[in-house]
């Protein structure tokens, strides 16, 4: 397995690899739901490709310094767990390797990043559509690889490529979770032992909340059973649309029911599908 910090370097190695190349963007503090992903790539890639995973925290999603300044970064275990599910190389370059120091060029996404994660944390969307289009770009990967987990950061990848005419197939993954249901996240790691115990409760309350006939009931019985902790705290519920991902009350159309919860600092995500 390879390594590259460098643009350059990355190139060299790409120009040498052979078809097709198959990306796993993370940001490292790779788990069981990465490795998923990285399998993933390497059936799609079959014994000719090549699979790449790029880790980079990147700095312009972030909308708090705090959060970014936390983030985990253990190196060494990533590569580890790249090489023992098929990586061919790794990508890992630093912030400016990325980004010029005066650089003033994003990509905007306005509409399905308006509501959700992205009504909470203003430009976190344009900062990863940026930073996945300079990967394609970068990369000339063929296929990539995302988790559903992250449905709304899938969506609007999905947007940017049709709008944009890229060429790049996107290979969702479904979810991956903890044997109490809690969604994998690299985020879980900061949980203390008694905020962990108590986060299924997330997944826990949306399954519930599912089973409801109408939407102002799903939103109560969700909202009730999260409000029960004592450490979490709700940073949105919500219903949208599965296609436009704009708040819903019509269940004849196929919709997401989503929430963010704090514990501490650290904010947890998740969702289950209604009507589909």
């Amino acid at each position: 397995m390879w390594i590259a910090k460098t643009k350059a370097e990355l190139r060299a190695r790409l120009d040498a690899a052979s078809r097709p190349i198959i990306l796993v963007p993370t940001m490292g503090a790779l788990h069981e739901g990465h490795a998923s992903l990285i399998s993933l790539a390497k059936e799609k890639a079959g014994t000719e490709g090549t699979v790449l995973v790029s880790i980079f925290v990147n700095p312009i999603q972030f909308d708090r310094a705090g959060d970014l300044a936390a983030y985990p970064r253990p190196l060494s275990a990533d590569l580890g767990v790249c090489e023992t599910h098929g990586a061919d190389g790794v990508f890992i370059p630093d912030d400016g390797e990325m980004y010029f120091s005066d650089h003033s060029v994003t990509v905007k996404e306005s509409s399905l990043s308006t509501h959700l994660c992205g009504a909470a944390r203003p430009g976190h969307f344009d900062g990863v559509c940026t930073v996945v289009l300079k990967l394609f770009l970068l990369t000339g990967c063929n296929s990539a690889v995302f988790g559903e987990k992250d449905f709304q950061q899938l969506a609007a990848i999905r947007r940017m490529v049709r709008d944009l005419d890229l060429q790049t197939e996107i290979i969702p993954h479904p979810t991956i979770r903890e044997s109490d249901g809690l969604a994998m996240s690299s985020r879980n790691i900061r949980l203390t032992t008694a905020q962990r115990a108590d986060a299924p409760r997330i997944h826990q309350a949306l399954l519930a909340a599912a089973g409801e006939s109408d939407a102002e009931s799903m939103l109560r019985v969700a909202g009730k059973i999260i409000g029960g902790s004592e450490f979490a705290k709700i940073d949105y519920l919500s219903l949208v649309d599965a296609e436009t991902l704009a708040p819903t009350e019509n269940l004849s159309k196929p919709a997401i029911l989503a929430c963010a919860v704090f514990y501490g600092e650290v904010r947890l995500f998740d969702y289950v599908s209604i009507g589909r």
